[in-house]
């Protein structure tokens, strides 16, 4: 299978709750890091979810915010990745960042070339890649 989103992280399951609905899935990437998704009870389900299963945590590079000196910022996002600017690829009017985290894994985000400039985003920035775990899909 192909898809169009930019970040397939590669993990294991750490942790399944389940609510009503909805179900809180943690996964921990290859390098240690934490990702959390909020995916549907049946969703986790159909997908075998278990922990220690090996799955993907899905995310478009649309939906990747990137923040500088959030550390300790009170955010509603669950998943703040800290990592550092590996590749600033600039558009006409989006811009492309790769956030390497310290695990090795690679975030790539799709911001506004206005928003890069800014933050005065370049090779080497300290930054964190910012998710909503609504925004973040589950594959296995």
């Amino acid at each position: 299978m192909k898809i169009s989103a930019r970040n397939l992280l590669s993990g294991t399951v750490q942790e399944i709750t389940k609510g009503a609905v909805n179900a809180e899935v943690i996964l921990k990437l290859q390098g240690g890091e934490t990702v959390v998704a909020i995916i549907t009870n049946s969703s986790a389900d159909s997908l075998g979810l278990a922990k220690g299963k090996p799955a993907f945590a899905i995310v478009k590079a649309s939906e990747v915010i990137v923040g500088k000196d959030v550390e300790g910022a009170k955010l509603s996002a669950r998943n703040v990745l800290a990592g550092e600017v590996v590749r600033v690829q600039d558009g006409v009017v989006n811009s492309e960042v790769e956030i390497k985290l310290p695990g090795g894994t690679i975030i790539v985000a799709s911001i506004t070339k206005t928003s890069v400039h800014a933050l005065g985003l370049k090779v080497g920035e300290r930054v964190s890649a910012i998710m909503k775990a609504s925004n973040v899909m589950i594959g296995v």
